[in-house]
């Protein structure tokens, strides 16, 4: 079974001229490769899942597969506020090879914490490969408490939980009720460190688009025991962090990577381009960590 700890990449889907650009895709993934990192999570959040269609699905995930394959592990997000839906796409991420299956709670829907518990047994018992909870209340309006968690953990491939709920209290408390061996990583870059410090076993990061040898670092550099390394690189980079969301992901960590000339600046609605002020400060960023030119 897929061992979810390291740091994990939530990777960017490039676009060009409408569709999905899988030269640049390639290209992302063997960067990140190079520089340490440990998983690569295609279709998530970042990686504008929702705007894909089925066809582009198998395209994306396939194609992470064929770059991965033999070197690090692929975490394939498959989530929907449709169960059913949610079970085709994990069915067919695992027959691409993806190692595992990261899925976001239901959102709008606004499911019980039984029907949560429920949704994810569903997906669990269609597929063989780990499943992952995505818990990010702050987008789903849906907040999976340590309780249901902790029920969810007693199923054998549901393996962890990528926690972005922002509460320190709710990550202690998850770590503390579920099944030994069950891995709780940060959905939060600004978290990875406190995380990491209560027992919290990686990080699923947006950040690390950019700057994949910092946050891989930061990973080891913890697992190692320098924590005054760890603490030194978890300051230096809490700007990044920020600038990352200075609007909604993935529009500034897209931009980041088209800026440095990676991929092409395209999103698909409702997503759109950054402000130009805030491209500004972006750019202005990325020069002082020295990732442009």
């Amino acid at each position: 079974m897929f061992e979810l700890k390291g740091a994990m990449t939530a990777i960017v889907t490039p676009f060009k001229n409408g569709k999905f650009d899988d030269v640049s895709f390639r290209n992302l993934i063997k960067r990140q490769i190079e520089n340490g990192i440990d998983c690569i999570v295609p279709c998530g959040t970042t990686g504008e899942a929702v705007t894909l269609d089925f066809n582009e699905y198998e395209k994306v995930v396939g194609t992470c597969v064929e770059e991965c394959k033999g070197q690090v592990g692929v975490l394939a997000g498959a989530g929907s506020n449709n169960t059913k839906k949610v079970i085709e796409m994990a069915k067919l991420a695992q027959s691409l090879g993806a190692d595992a299956i990261l899925s976001v709670t239901p959102y709008y829907n606004k499911p019980t914490q039984e029907g949560l518990y429920q949704h994810y047994k569903a997906i669990a018992d269609a597929v063989d490969v780990g499943v992952v909870i995505y818990n990010v209340p702050g987008r789903t309006s849906v907040n999976i408490l340590p309780d249901a968690v902790a029920r969810l953990s007693e199923i054998d491939n549901i393996i962890g939980i990528k926690e972005a709920s922002g509460s320190l209290n709710q990550v202690s408390e998850i770590i503390e009720k579920a099944k030994e061996g069950f891995s709780v990583v940060s959905g939060d870059d600004f978290l990875t460190l406190p995380m990491l410090s209560i027992g919290g076993q990686g990080i699923i990061s947006v950040t690390s688009n950019v700057a994949p040898a910092m946050i891989s670092e930061q990973y080891d550099a913890f697992v190692a025991g320098d924590l005054k390394k760890a603490k030194a690189l978890h300051h230096k980079m809490y700007p990044l962090h920020q600038m990352m969301f200075i609007e909604t992901n993935p529009i500034p960590v897209k931009t980041a990577v088209a800026l440095m000339g990676l991929v092409e600046e395209e999103f698909r609605l409702p997503l759109c381009k950054i402000s130009n002020t805030n491209k500004e400060k972006l750019k202005t960023m990325l020069k002082e960590y020295e990732f442009l030119g």
